[in-house]
């Protein structure tokens, strides 16, 4: 009874923390405050640490079994939720300073499996055919099934130079799919631009990073030296995401100063917050303030937003915010809808968890979670139609839409139905700004005021 006590408050120790966190309370919140703690959950918890440290076939070290019950209890939340292990942790920070060893997909989990949530342009993945919808079932000869994303990721990056062999499942195909790529160090050029022609230009986010905002503002002040701009394309198709504070940036850079941008709700004070076209809100530290690079026009140029299924995140903050105060016209297909904020808590040994702690909002109030962004003119990737793709209403565990009970409803209903004998989770394979971007040409046509063709949906 005593061994059996002395368990049950080492359990305790590990578990408190993750009680403290899902409960929303701050490293600093009052040690004087009492908790209610759910003592016959516990006790079970308890009999099943015991159980494992006297009979399972191999000793367990006290801290995976620890460790593996922190990441259950996140990974059961959301598909974004996630414990992360001091390595896991640093190739976070690493990352978004957008450059890191590995594969270049972005990746979600699904019924145990890795799920491709998007592969980054110009990387392994992208080059070998990897595609948004994939579940990447084995790792070299490791079965991925119940392993933790964090495991996962850690996996699959690496030192460049050095394969790996993905065994992929993929809608419509019969047999698995065997893919040896060799890892690559990833710089994600988080911004490209061009002139498609005298006036009109073309600006990319492939990524918001921490220096996104910053490089938007100097390819504009680019574009614009090359002669008065007509109007401007702001590319966000298959834009995963990124640092909020960027995609606030991004944002600022064409709307009037002190605009609304996105707000956030959440069950702490911290997660209720509106972030505005506003230094304090898209500078980190005393760097200076790159928006007064901007050359004008800047904010009065007529726009575009290119958006598809593989807009999420930050990349619907801004689309959200240029269509609520009619700063620019969003065209594409409905974008990926995740509208949750999650946010990185550091433990104090070098680890940390990604907590989803709110929801976003547009200017206007809509929650776009499970629904995402709905174009002002919708275009199909090409004129043939569009290919149906992975959204976040699709992920399982997904949180609902607290404003919109029926957005997942609609969202199915927005996607494509692919021809017969199509693979139903290819995207469309064009080059974004080649010659044959549908999107893109439909963009420019809208800017000169020509007739917009929208592409047609397969029967």
């Amino acid at each position: 009874m005593r061994s059996k006590l002395k368990q049950f408050g080492l359990v305790m120790t590990g578990v408190f923390a993750g009680i403290m966190i899902s409960l929303n309370f701050s490293a600093n919140a009052d040690r004087s405050t009492q908790v209610p703690l759910p003592v016959e959950e516990l006790r079970a918890y308890a009999d099943v640490f015991n159980a494992i440290k006297q009979g399972y076939v191999e000793p367990v070290e006290d801290k995976k079994l620890i460790t593996d019950s922190i990441s259950g209890m996140l990974s059961g939340l959301d598909p974004h939720s996630a414990y992360l292990d001091a390595e896991a942790f640093k190739d976070l920070q690493v990352g978004t300073q957008g450059e890191f060893g590995g594969l270049g997909i972005e990746v979600g989990m699904e019924d145990g499996f890795v799920k491709v949530i998007s592969p980054i342009e110009d990387t392994p993945a992208f080059r070998a055919g990897v595609k948004a919808g994939d579940l990447i079932v084995k790792l070299d000869d490791t079965p991925v099934k119940g392993m933790s994303l964090s495991d996962a990721v850690k996996r699959m990056r690496g030192k460049p130079r050095t394969d790996i062999t993905l065994t992929i499942m993929r809608k419509g195909e019969t047999r698995p799919i065997v893919i040896t790529l060799t890892r690559e160090v990833i710089k994600v050029q988080s911004v490209r631009s061009k002139m498609i022609e005298p006036g009109y230009a073309y600006l990319r986010v492939a990524q918001f990073q921490e220096n996104t905002a910053a490089s938007v503002v100097d390819h504009f002040a680019k574009l614009a030296g090359e002669g008065p701009l007509q109007g401007l394309v702001l590319d966000l198709r298959n834009d995963p995401g990124g640092l909020l504070h960027g995609a606030v940036g991004v944002a600022a850079a064409f709307l009037p100063t002190d605009t609304l941008v996105v707000s956030t709700d959440g069950r702490t004070e911290d997660a209720k917050r509106e972030y505005r076209a506003a230094a304090a809100d898209y500078l980190r530290g005393t760097r200076d303030d790159f928006l007064r690079r901007l050359p004008a026009g800047a904010k009065e140029v007529p726009m575009v937003v290119l958006v598809n299924a593989g807009s999420a995140s930050a990349s619907e903050i801004v689309a959200g915010a240029l269509q609520d105060h009619k700063r620019a016209t969003v065209m594409g297909t409905q974008t990926f809808g995740k509208g949750s904020v999650q946010t990185i808590l550091p433990l104090n040994n070098s680890t940390a968890i990604k907590l989803t702690t709110a929801r976003y909002y547009t200017p206007s109030g809509r929650s776009i979670q499970a629904k995402g962004i709905e174009p002002d003119v919708v275009v199909e990737e090409s004129a043939n139609g569009s290919s149906r793709r992975v959204r976040e209403a699709d992920l399982q565990g997904h949180l609902g839409n607290d404003k919109d009970p029926e957005a997942e409803r609609k969202a199915a209903a927005a996607q494509p139905r692919p021809a017969a004998g199509d693979d139903e989770g290819e995207p469309a394979r064009f080059e974004l700004a080649g010659d044959d971007d549908h999107q893109l040409h439909q963009a420019l046509n809208h800017l000169k005021g020509l007739p917009v063709i929208p592409g047609k949906i397969a029967e």
